[in-house]
């Protein structure tokens, strides 16, 4: 391997030139320091790609014909890592340029011949840096607008927190029953294999499922008795009710499908749209399952939790009917082989 060279302390953007030729690196260096630039000199490419993935550099000046790899094979490497690094392409003859597809392939902003002169590679590095500082302008946009939208998030949820706890105030059952949906959920969907932004809506959507219950009486809400047809009537408006106390709010619509149609049957018989089968969107068929279980597992004022088969027995009944098969299977299975992870739950939320 031969030796690095080092540029004095860097001030402003990050350059580093990869070239298995020593003098190459030297006039490099000279030529950019003279034009108000700092270098990072590095002639063995194996040790270009650690330290492009242990430091912070804007642009790379790359030599095509290298020992041990290639240049194409040093920016396929950095791709894996970092998609963001500048790099221009330097080659000793146009004809040894690699094809343009693998150019556009690998994200390779530009590339020139070398030569004694350094005219146009400094017109390509400032026009790089150019695009540097846009991009990191816009970066800087994005960041401030992701800022406010998650304080806007941030301050709309905590609005909403205080309606959750206000109906938890008046119903003993919600308080706990909320956070165990949520995770019960959450648990569900990482079996089923869902993004990240999926588990987010799971999370915030099984949270605010009962939301609704804040607009129902506390004659009904809180009755002991069995409900009439019109009490139960009126429960059921709280999907519906939820739905509404979100619908403003552009942060959470993603959450509202599950607020609203939690309680649909995948037969065509829940409510409150009596949607069937794959017309009920797919992340409230999750929430079902989960707050199905929940329920059965939980103390009432009228009943003591299920035993385990009991509800693992029920919710084989009723897949297909109540429930989508396929996240009633995924649901047992967790169940039968997986039952550890709900005790936590269970034991964190105090079920």
């Amino acid at each position: 391997m031969r030796k690095n060279m080092q540029s004095t302390e860097n001030t402003g953007y990050k350059i580093i030139a990869v070239d298995d030729e020593e003098g190459i690196v030297d006039s490099l260096s000279v030529f950019l320091k003279r034009s108000g630039y700092s270098l990072t000199g590095v002639t063995d490419p194996m040790e270009a790609i650690e330290r492009v993935k242990n430091e912070h550099f804007d642009l790379m000046l790359l030599d095509f014909i290298m020992t041990p790899i290639h240049g194409d094979k040093v920016v396929e490497e950095i791709r894996k890592f970092n998609k963001e690094l500048y790099i221009l392409l330097l080659t000793g003859h146009k004809d040894l340029a690699p094809p343009l597809e693998t150019i556009r392939k690998l994200d390779i902003q530009g590339y020139c011949e070398k030569s004694d002169k350094f005219d146009q590679l400094l017109l390509l590095i400032e026009s790089g840096i150019k695009s540097i500082e846009q991009m990191n302008e816009i970066k800087r946009i994005n960041n401030e607008l992701s800022d406010t939208i998650e304080k806007l998030e941030k301050a709309y949820l905590d609005s909403i927190e205080v309606l959750r706890h206000t109906v938890e105030a008046k119903d003993p059952y919600t308080r706990g029953h909320s956070d165990r949906v949520a995770a019960y959920s959450v648990l569900l969907g990482k079996y089923l294999n869902l993004s990240e932004e999926d588990l987010k809506q799971l999370k915030i959507g099984g949270l605010f499922h009962d939301i609704g219950k804040i607009g129902i009486p506390d004659s009904i809400l809180l009755k002991e008795a069995k409900l009439t047809d019109d009490e139960y009537s009126e429960i059921k408006n709280h999907p519906s009710i939820g739905a509404h106390i979100l619908c403003n709010a552009e942060a959470f619509q993603n959450i509202i499908p599950i607020v609203k149609h939690h309680h649909e049957k995948f037969d065509g018989t829940g409510y409150p749209g009596k949607l069937q089968g794959n017309d009920i969107p797919y992340l409230a068929r999750i929430a079902a399952v989960a707050d199905t279980f929940d329920a059965m597992t939980s103390r009432r004022t009228y009943r003591d939790s299920l035993p385990l088969d009991i509800v693992k027995a029920e919710i084989e009944r009723c897949s297909g009917t109540q429930f989508d098969p396929q996240i009633a299977k995924v649901f047992l299975d967790i169940l039968n082989n997986h039952y550890d992870e709900i005790e936590k739950i269970k034991e964190e939320y105090n079920s």
